[in-house]
């Protein structure tokens, strides 16, 4: 395996420093990667977090996979990207200085736009040399997200790499021109894309349970040995869409449901008030399902999206079963990762 010229070799941990374009000041930027080759051959699985650069949960989850003691003994090979749009990681910004979003401009151009070049030398650096990836996320500024999963339901093996993960909600998405996962999927790598927390913040249980979803996914590919999923192990709820709802007015935003609560269709999920007292105008669901995305700011304008509920017939199930999520993932350590 090589990537940016540096031969990685089986049995050996290489740092690897990708440049890309330089700041106008002439400083030169990096983009960071660690591969890790076992002795015996298998998957590579790929790990990228900071596409947008103000999501910053799975720079964390990379971190303590680097640190984890397991990550010696792999079958295969895992190559890390904690920190890819590497501009707008050091500037808390989602975007790069031209503005543009990376995860619509891939496969790039060695030859284009700032993000273009970036996202060409991901593609050919990165996905090239993989079989299959996992791209770590977060909900938007002020906005924050229930651990999930979202992937197309009609890529089997992607939704057998979903269903291993093992969180609270898997959420079709469709491949979207331009993004990662659908360029990855027209060269064969199945990626999935983990939702969970907020940007520009650390939410420690959105951290535990994207290190121990990869953790999962690493034994289905075979990376690791496989261990017995725990009796009360939560199952994910599959749901096929998604619905933002959106204010109809503007004022003071008191929610009635938080993130993973389950919600009937009408039901009211939250009032819009103002600092005069005017009477509140009621929230309310547009379908059955379940709260995987919430508005973190209370000030709200008329038209801002203030909760994301997932369309699932079962959503008491999840609702019933996070609590036990929860409380597993408090007393998380290295030893659930240890192979046996």
């Amino acid at each position: 395996m090589k990537i940016g010229g540096v031969t990685v070799l089986p049995g050996s941990r290489v740092e690897i420093k990708l440049p890309v374009p330089p700041l106008y000041t002439n400083a030169a930027l990096d983009m960071p990667v660690t591969v890790i080759r076992g002795k015996k051959a298998g998957p590579a699985l790929f790990v990228s977090a900071a596409i947008h650069g103000d999501e910053i949960n799975g720079v964390e989850i990379i971190r303590r996979l680097l640190t984890s003691s397991f990550v010696k003994r792999i079958t295969g090979t895992l190559i890390l990207v904690p920190v890819v749009n590497v501009y707008g990681y050091t500037s808390k910004s989602r975007y790069l200085p031209d503005r543009r979003d990376l995860n619509r401009a891939f496969p790039g151009s060695a030859k284009g736009s700032m993000t273009s070049r970036l996202a060409h030398t991901f593609m050919s650096e990165i996905v090239a040399n993989a079989s299959h990836g996992i791209d770590l996320h977060t909900g938007a500024k002020h906005r924050t997200n229930l651990p999930q999963i979202r992937t197309s339901l009609n890529d089997h093996e992607a939704l057998a790499m979903a269903k291993a993960f093992r969180v609270p909600v898997i959420l079709n998405a469709e491949l979207r021109d331009g993004s990662l996962r659908a360029t990855a999927a027209e060269s064969g790598c199945p990626v999935l894309l983990y939702e969970a927390g907020e940007a520009l913040r650390f939410d420690e249980f959105a951290i535990r349970a994207g290190l121990r979803g990869v953790v999962n996914v690493m034994r289905h590919l075979g990376m690791l040995p496989a261990v017995k999923a725990p009796s009360r192990a939560l199952t994910p709820q599959i749901a096929q869409e998604s619905r933002w709802v959106r204010a109809a007015s503007s004022g003071i935003l008191l929610p009635s449901k938080n993130l993973g609560d389950a919600v009937a269709k009408s039901e009211v999920i939250a009032h819009i008030t103002d600092p005069l007292g005017t009477t509140p105008l009621a929230i309310k669901s547009p379908v059955d399902g379940i709260v995987i995305g919430q508005a973190t700011l209370p000030l709200v304008h008329e038209g801002e999206a203030l909760f994301n509920v997932a369309h699932t017939e079962k959503a008491e199930l999840v609702e019933a079963a996070l609590p036990h999520f929860y409380d597993n993932l408090e007393r998380l350590d290295e030893s659930d990762f240890a192979p046996l």
